[in-house]
């Protein structure tokens, strides 16, 4: 990463004015997710759908293709059987906390053992740095090599060590934090240390550095959608950056991807508020005796939930547990489905508004 620094002039060479309007939007943006996301009574119902919202975004691009339904069910830890498609994206979510909480363990240092252990869950296999050459980025079209990220291990061991410690010192340079972001997203691309999954691995890192710097409180803002809908741009600005070190249009490229995932979660949040005081009134009118602020927790945290979850999260017994999600069911707050020997409630109206603000 000092390579990077002195042939960009040190980062003085980043600001110039597209890139500073476009931080200024992003700074902007971000400061009102993290001020939205105060208004909700418990903020880790955001990190729960949020986080499913953005692993189908982020597995969609490398072509692992599921439906929120099949991930939910997924998320049940139910016996009727999945397809593979759909445990993948279940595990990039896991993926997710497993850094998040490894990251918050060590005095908010994101560390290469965060980075392999999440890319361990997520290809279910005792991977870590590539060890052995052959690893060549393709244009999938044309089938022509694109750009061959560093074959030595000894190589990807040192360039990973680097941009750990870029990543954690905020005193290294004095770059603002959502340019820092493009320059380490840029770099983990670049090396390519995994031998597989480091899109998904090197999304995960964004969010995690977001939090890190305190831009959010939690991991509830992600890209993947953003440049999903902008893969070519994405994949030809990583590119001029190798060939041309043409680093401003990538770095307005990435904030312009933050603005642009900012409004879609605060879309989501307002919409959860208001369904969520929706649900409070009217479980208030007709569910007297059942309604608390713990029950419309759990149904927002888990739009898809079972007995056994609301009986381990209300701490009641299986028979309370059921009787609530029937009573709940009759009322029309959840739907009762079955999935082979397996009965499970869906919350359909905030499914719909996940479905909605992520389309």
């Amino acid at each position: 990463m000092k390579d990077i620094l002195e042939n960009i002039g040190g980062g003085s060479a980043l600001e110039t004015v597209p890139v500073l309007k476009a931080l200024a939007r992003a700074n902007r943006a971000l400061g009102e997710v993290k001020g939205a996301a105060l208004s909700l009574p418990n903020q880790t119902i955001l990190i729960d759908t949020i986080a499913l919202q953005e692993a189908l975004a982020s597995s969609e691009i490398e072509n692992i293709v599921t439906t929120q339904d099949e991930v939910f069910q997924v998320a049940l830890e139910m016996q009727s059987k999945q397809s593979p498609e759909a445990k993948e994206v279940a595990r990039y979510r896991t993926a997710l906390k497993i850094g998040w909480d490894g990251m918050r363990a060590q005095q908010n240092i994101i560390s290469c053992n965060h980075l392999i252990a999440m890319c361990q869950h997520l290809k279910q296999h005792a991977t870590g740095f590539r060890t052995t050459p052959g690893s060549i980025l393709r244009n999938q079209a044309a089938g022509q090599t694109v750009y061959e990220p560093p074959q030595d291990p000894e190589v990807i061991i040192r360039l990973m060590a680097d941009l750990e410690t870029f990543i954690n010192q905020n005193d290294l340079c004095q770059l603002d934090p959502l340019i820092k972001m493009a320059l380490i997203h840029h770099q983990f691309e670049s090396i390519h240390p995994f031998p597989d999954g480091n899109g998904r691995i090197g999304r995960i890192l964004n969010v995690l550095y977001l939090t890190r710097t305190g831009l959010l409180d939690q991991p509830i803002l992600y890209l993947s959608r953003a440049i999903n809908r902008t893969r070519p741009d994405y994949h030809r600005l990583l590119q001029a950056v190798r060939e041309e070190a043409a680093w401003e249009e990538w770095v307005v490229y990435m904030l312009d991807c933050i603005s642009t995932s900012a409004q879609s979660v605060l879309l989501l949040i307002e919409g959860i508020r208001e369904l969520m005081a929706e649900t409070k009134q009217e479980m208030r009118s007709t569910l007297p005796r059942l309604y608390s602020q713990d029950l419309i927790n759990h149904l927002f945290r888990h739009p898809y939930t079972r007995i056994g979850f609301v009986q381990n999260d209300l701490k009641v017994s299986r028979l309370t547990a059921r009787s609530y999600l029937k009573k709940l069911a009759a009322a029309g707050f959840v739907s009762e489905r079955r999935s082979g020997r397996d009965n499970y409630y869906v919350m359909d109206r905030l499914v719909s508004l996940l479905a909605e603000t992520s389309s």
